[in-house]
């Protein structure tokens, strides 16, 4: 192994790269990673102008960004836009599936609160909009001799009686399911499982001391480690999955919480 430092800036350089959910909160922070570390970077998400934003942002500092506008349930707006990016820059080398519903919602409600239909739509997009960028995703990483597909679940999966944690716990046994069929391709599958995580938006949407009592309470009664996590966490833990110095690592999920599971 070489003594180059793990994620030097280049370390994408001349990867394709498309983030899901990529507009704000931890997709907007892997999208700046990436970019900044040499990637071309494919920004989707629901909101067309947040987006095309953050790609706006990211070109103006130089480097090489795109976003649409792009439902992740919706087969033929992934096909559209992942067919554009790779068009683009050339092909896909690395998909993070990172959009997901986890708003309130969605994550303390069992199926019977939610109702049918808003039960079908959680899994639509937090399972079913796995599956579909994955597969659209993988013909062009298997052209480029493989890729890495990189799942953002949630600790909720290991609290799963709530509907949330079970479409999570779904996204756990899909990285395994799919790490297993896409090894011929020589794409790797894992995934990453966050804690609490606060961004900079969850600090604008929580004013005054509300935030910090709620995050001191919570490292108290669900973390080993005392301290308030940012994006930057779950950056490091992508980077290292999506980098080649995670080129033996493929079906794993790993728990980026502080010790959350071990608490007592």
């Amino acid at each position: 192994m070489s003594d180059k430092k793990l994620c030097d800036n280049g370390e994408f350089e001349g990867k394709v790269a498309i983030i899901t959910g990529g507009g704000r909160g931890i997709g907007k922070a892997f999208a700046r990673a990436l970019a900044v570390r040499g990637a071309a970077v494919g920004i989707l998400g629901r909101t067309e102008a947040t987006v095309k934003r953050v790609a706006d942002e990211l070109n103006g500092e130089g480097y090489r960004a795109v976003g649409f506008g792009c439902d992740v349930a919706n087969e033929t707006q992934v096909e559209a836009s992942v067919a554009t990016i790779a068009d683009m820059f050339g092909g896909i080398d690395i998909l993070i599936n990172n959009a997901g519903l986890h708003a309130e919602e969605y994550s303390d409600k069992g199926f019977g609160e939610l109702g049918i239909a808003e039960s079908r739509r959680l899994f639509d997009v937090n399972v079913m909009g796995t599956v579909i960028c994955s597969l659209i995703c993988q013909p062009s990483m298997a052209r480029r001799g493989g890729g890495v597909i990189l799942n953002i679940s949630s600790i909720a999966a290991d609290l799963s009686s709530h509907a949330y944690g079970v479409s999570k716990l779904a996204v756990n046994g899909l990285t395994m399911s799919l790490a297993t069929e896409l090894a011929k391709d020589k794409i790797r599958v894992n995934g990453i499982a966050p804690g609490m995580i606060i961004t900079d938006e969850s600090r604008e949407e929580i004013q005054g001391g509300a935030l910090e009592a709620f995050t001191q309470d919570y490292m108290k009664n669900n973390q080993l480690v005392q301290k308030i996590a940012g994006s930057e966490e779950i950056v490091n833990a992508m980077l290292y999955l999506c980098s080649d110095w995670a080129g033996f690592v493929t079906g794993e999920t790993l728990r980026v919480s502080g010790g959350y599971p071990l608490h007592s």
